[in-house]
């Protein structure tokens, strides 16, 4: 072959390489400033900061994220004070989480690469990591998912492996980024149903199941097997209405309860629609941008107790 030829081709292959390189997604943007700064603190205070100086010197520096969470969840001085006095365990135990991160942060870069591959238009703002008042897991808003460090190091119930934990949760949260359907409504809107708050959940699940391997809540397997009609014929009845105390955010701390059903049965639909769909590139788009809920659970084909695999992959 003629040397000219051989570095034409050659040439041509670097660039192919360099370009698809360039288009692999580099994993998230991991920010830990928020956490470092609590730590200083908490350990120059022997564990027990006092109420103006967490204000002072965590929360009044704090990032926007930090800010935003606060603002979102009632995190303030005083409720950070009262949980450290109560369960001082739920902060000391956080810090060892932190050295699980860059492995996450490994195992995340193959996930969101899946994601771009399977939904072009994915966005990837930053992680932040903060520290609360021992919950939420973790929240999202379009400039980024945020995660309170102490609470999801605790929620060992979700998945015994906080690897794994931090892996699933996060490409959770990630799947709310990309979602379109408005799930923010004032108290008693007719429109904020169990079956929208369902499927915005469900689908969260189901696609952080397709490009991270597992669900955020791995028990919920375990809690519904052999009761999956019992179940789902109680979120019909339950579907249309606004209450949502029985499908959502009642777990109980201590309890090994099943809790957060509502999340499973979204999962379960959402599951049902990818699968009877012919073209699923498609149907994963359908399912990020669900704007009418009765609509898609119409054509999901799913009835109560049906049954279904209990993971699919992109590729079956």
């Amino acid at each position: 072959m003629p040397t000219l030829l051989r570095l034409t081709i050659f040439l041509a292959a670097l660039a192919a390489s360099a370009a698809a390189h360039a288009g692999k997604v580099q994993g998230p943007d991991i920010r830990i400033d928020d956490v470092t700064r609590f730590y200083a603190l908490y350990d120059a205070t022997d564990g027990k900061p006092s109420v103006a100086q967490i204000e002072q010197d965590y929360l009044a520096g704090g990032t926007q994220s930090l800010h935003e969470f606060a603002k979102l969840r009632r995190v303030t001085a005083q409720s950070i004070a009262d949980r450290l006095a109560s369960d001082p365990a739920i902060y000391a135990n956080a810090k060892d989480c932190l050295a699980a991160l860059p492995a996450v942060k490994k195992r995340l870069i193959v996930s969101f690469d899946r994601l771009a591959t399977l939904y072009p238009q994915a966005r990837f703002p930053p992680v932040a990591i903060v520290v609360g008042r021992g919950r939420p897991v973790g929240i999202t808003n379009p400039a980024g998912v945020t995660i309170g460090l102490e609470a999801l190091c605790a929620a060992d119930i979700m998945n015994p492996d906080v690897e794994d934990r931090f892996v699933h949760v996060i490409a959770h949260e990630y799947a709310h980024i990309q979602q379109t359907m408005d799930t923010e409504f004032e108290k008693g809107d007719p429109n904020a149903t169990v079956l929208r708050l369902a499927l915005a959940e469900g689908a969260a699940e189901f696609i952080g199941e397709l490009i991270s391997g597992n669900v955020g809540n791995a028990r919920h397997a375990a809690w519904t097997r052999g009761k999956e009609l019992e179940i789902e014929s109680a979120f019909v009845r339950d579907m249309d209405g606004t209450d949502l105390t029985a499908w959502f955010y009642d777990r109980r701390i201590g309890s090994d309860e099943p809790y957060d059903m509502g999340y499973w049965v979204g999962y379960r639909i959402v599951k049902a629609y990818y699968l009877q769909a012919k073209d699923r590139k498609a149907a994963l788009k359908e399912i990020i941008e669900i704007d009418d809920p009765k609509a898609f659970l119409a054509k999901s084909g799913w009835t109560p107790g049906m049954k279904l695999p209990e993971s699919i992959d992109a590729a079956d």
